[in-house]
């Protein structure tokens, strides 16, 4: 069975994008790739990782990369995390069959000790939701 290609989109790639990559993996990573990148990648935050490895959600080899390191790829899915990198993705060179749009707010920029746990926790529910959604569909074909 081919793994379906899934990327996850935020305009740094720092924290929303990484969080939907590594909890992919985690969640479903018999059944699906997972990739992240940004419209201006920064590097992973600290607190990101941090925040993923207390969950027990594997960070090795998460790294900011650019949307442009995907130019002329395909992916099953897209999962924009943010509305700059919506704007971005206009312009991306490569190719998906199907985009989703979950704006999440940037941890980095609420002041609250609990933002990276909360953006966390709405990219899984979401995540969870999607799932579901794609299980029902392979069992309807």
């Amino acid at each position: 069975m081919r793994l379906r290609r899934v990327l996850f989109l935020c305009n740094a790639n720092s924290a929303r994008s990484l969080m939907g990559e590594a909890l992919l993996r985690h969640l479903a990573g018999d059944r699906f790739e997972a990739f992240s990148a940004g419209s201006e990648p920064d590097r992973p935050h600290e607190i990101t990782l941090a925040t993923l490895s207390k969950l027990g959600i594997d960070t090795q080899g998460l790294a900011s990369k650019s949307l442009g390191d995907f130019a002329g790829e395909h992916f099953d899915s897209v999962i924009v995390l943010c509305d700059k990198a919506q704007q971005a993705c206009r312009d991306w060179q490569g190719s998906s069959d199907e985009y989703l749009y979950w704006d999440i707010r940037d941890p980095r920029l609420i002041e609250r000790w609990d933002a990276y746990e909360q953006a966390l926790a709405e990219i899984r529910h979401r995540l969870l939701l999607w799932l579901e959604i794609q299980e029902r569909d392979d069992i309807e074909r």
